[in-house]
């Protein structure tokens, strides 16, 4: 079974380019699949008294026992690369996450 994601786009409508980099991104993080059983993405887009718009990106991991693991936010005027910068996030605490358990997550 695969790991599921859910998206919530805040503030915009969100677009294809933007989920489909998410499906790409989540590929990812498919070697921790044993581990991870789902992930929930929110995607909103900051507004700020005249500047550009930002996007801020969260990443919240849910473990195979169904604990929930937040991420820090990340922010940039691309929504793309805060979403890329939330999945190497995630990457870093699974590989960190999964280190003692042995050849389960290498290999991949």
């Amino acid at each position: 079974m695969g790991i599921g994601m859910q998206i919530v786009y805040l503030g915009f409508a969100g677009s294809t380019a933007i989920e489909s980099e998410a499906a790409v991104q989540l590929l990812r993080l498919h070697r921790f699949a044993p581990a991870l059983a789902n992930c929930h993405l929110a995607i909103e887009l900051l507004r700020r008294d005249g500047a550009r718009p930002r996007y801020d990106v969260r990443l919240d991991l849910v473990s195979d026992v169904h604990v929930l693991k937040p991420l820090p936010h990340c922010e940039a005027e691309d929504p793309q690369r805060a979403l890329r910068d939330a999945f190497d996030a995630a990457e870093r605490e699974l590989i960190t996450a999964t280190a003692g358990e042995g050849a389960r997550c290498r290999g991949h």
